[in-house]
């Protein structure tokens, strides 16, 4: 029988103030950060699809979820946090963290914890996302921001799968106006959760979540709503030439949306 899959990040070094003495206060020393996730399902499964495994990046929004909660005395009470955060996550079956401050003695020292359930409870980590329907020229926003491409006018062939170019031609359009903008393009949900965390704008192509979604149109407009719907976004912006009426929103949408001024 084979043994659980697990994925791990090593050596992680970060600055930052904890300890009960009171010659640590106020003085940053610097602690390593070594975890070890059992999965609860293998990974040959994913189809080299990366929102289906477990991100790494859960692993360090663990770390920096448990050092910006509050100052902490101890290096026990911080890996408790880190292991809870990390078992919030469906994918993740037993944790192992090691905590270590490197700046205390010429080694280092620190401790370990195991854990398949956590043993404190934890608030989830949110970033609050904004999605703009980019349907004309803008100063772009900052903070964490997703902007849906308007679609590129371009034919699409009789016959053959019209969605599907249609999808790829929004890729296309998304690729351009990222390079435009000078930011990146993300296509999974993995990828948008990490801008999110790290409050980066990006531009969506939506092919590669919206291809096997039933029912949802190769529309930019029902793509930016079921995008921020799935996000669960703080708001749904329409940047729209002067005139333009803003898309009808189905029955119970929830998230608040608005029109914005082009440049």
């Amino acid at each position: 029988m084979d043994q659980p899959d697990r994925i791990h990040l090593r050596d992680y070094v970060v600055s930052a103030e904890i300890g009960a003495f009171q010659t640590e206060r106020g003085q940053p020393q610097r602690l390593r950060f070594n975890l070890e996730v059992e999965l609860a399902a293998h990974v040959s499964g994913a189809d080299d699809e990366v929102d289906r495994i477990l991100s790494y990046d859960v692993l360090t929004g663990a770390v920096s979820a448990g050092l910006g909660d509050r100052r902490l005395d101890l290096l026990e009470t911080l890996a408790e946090i880190i292991a809870a955060h990390v078992l919030t996550h469906p994918r993740a079956a037993q944790v192992s963290v090691t905590v270590e401050k490197l700046d205390r003695i010429p080694g280092a020292l620190g401790v370990t914890l195991l854990r398949r359930t956590p043993r404190i409870e934890v608030a989830p980590v949110e970033a609050p996302i904004r999605v703009i329907f980019h349907g004309t020229t803008m100063a772009l926003p900052q903070g964490s921001v997703v902007l849906v491409p308007d679609a590129p006018g371009l034919p699409v062939p009789q016959g053959g799968n019209g969605r599907e170019i249609a999808l790829l031609a929004l890729d296309q359009a998304a690729w351009a106006l990222a390079a435009q903008l000078g930011v990146t393009v993300a296509d999974s949900r993995t990828e948008l959760d990490w801008a999110a965390t790290e409050g980066r704008a990006v531009v969506w192509a939506p092919a590669r979540m919206a291809r096997d979604v039933a029912g949802l149109p190769a529309n930019p407009h029902a793509l930016a709503i079921w995008l921020a719907d799935r996000l669960s976004a703080e708001r749904l912006d329409w940047a729209l030439p002067e005139g333009a009426a803003e898309p009808e929103l189905p029955p119970g949408f929830a998230i608040p949306s608005g029109r914005i001024g082009a440049r």
